[in-house]
Order: structure tokens, then C-alpha cells, then sequence
């Protein structure tokens, strides 16, 4: 888990969720959500997967505060 602020100054969680498919390979997929929750929903990036638990907290750990701005634009413009 990772926690970040966005453009307008508010802050966001980047977490792993857990996909409940049969298939182990990118089991875990990218989910944002607003930290105080005044968004409904947060944003799953279903396209930024990892096999493991382990995995997907070690490269949130390591992401920038740009990158994951950059994704959470990219989310919000889908969603």
C-alpha cells in the first residue's frame, strides 16, 4: 500500500487487490482509492498486474509520486 497526493492536493492509497480467477499469473492488479473517500469508488487499472502480494508492494513502494499521478489520470479518464 502506498499513499500519495493528486494535483489538487488530496490523498490517494495505491493498493493490490486480489483477482479471484483460477489463473496465478497476474493475480493482483493496481486499485486506487481516494484516502477520505469523498469518491464513490476507487479506480482499478486491471492492465498493471503481479503474480504476487509481495511483488505488487515492493514496485508500489518503489513507484514515483509522478507515475502514479500519471496512472491515476489515466484511471479516471476510463472510468
Amino acid at each position: 500500500m502506498r499513499k500519495f497526493l493528486d494535483h489538487n492536493g488530496n490523498f490517494w492509497i495505491a493498493t493490490a487487490k486480489e483477482d479471484s480467477t483460477m489463473d496465478y499469473k497476474g493475480r493482483y492488479y493496481m486499485y486506487l482509492r481516494e484516502e477520505n473517500g469523498t469518491e464513490a469508488k476507487g479506480y482499478a487499472l486491471s492492465d498493471v498486474r503481479w503474480n504476487s502480494e509481495e511483488v505488487a508492494s515492493r514496485t508500489l513502494k518503489t513507484m514515483s509520486d509522478v507515475e502514479l499521478r500519471r496512472r491515476l489520470r489515466s484511471a479516471r479518464g476510463r472510468g
